[in-house]
């Protein structure tokens, strides 16, 4: 895995660090937006290579929009493993964490390469911006 670079994740931890972590701070919109602008920053580095956030821009793998609650393997007219199809998992924030960690232990036989985005905090902010493109009902999301 490439690393990420040194200037991106700085420009991230400094958007995120733009605010005090108190208790208050950190449950306040202000605060989610941080955290969600800095994960679009990591999920560019991380992530954008091989997946779109929507179906309306080609990828690699499959688009990343409306992910938190779906099934695994189920995006439509996308190639998945064998593995990944009859895996029965849906998508939460903890199934999405431990995939980032190291989806090829959590999901042997899966087609994707090894992520292996260790940092639990890039992890969270990376979660922040895929929460911010997933509507409750499925709906596309227009930005």
């Amino acid at each position: 895995m490439k690393p990420i670079s040194n200037c991106t994740f700085l420009r991230a931890a400094l958007l995120a660090a733009t605010l005090p972590a108190t208790a208050a701070w950190a449950e306040s919109p202000v605060f989610e937006q941080v955290k969600v602008d800095a994960g679009a920053t990591l999920f560019d580095a991380e992530c954008r290579r091989c997946h779109a956030t929507d179906a309306k821009h080609e990828s690699y793998g499959p688009p990343l929009e409306n992910v938190i609650g779906r099934a695994a393997g189920s995006y439509p007219d996308y190639d998945y493993s064998i593995a990944l199809e009859a895996s029965g998992i849906v998508w939460t924030k903890a199934a999405l964490r431990a995939w980032m960690e190291d989806n090829s232990g959590f999901m042997p036989g899966t087609k994707m390469r090894h992520v292996g985005i260790a940092d639990t905090t890039v992890q969270d902010f990376i979660l922040a911006y895929l929460e911010s493109i997933t509507t409750r009902d499925g709906a596309e999301i227009s930005k």
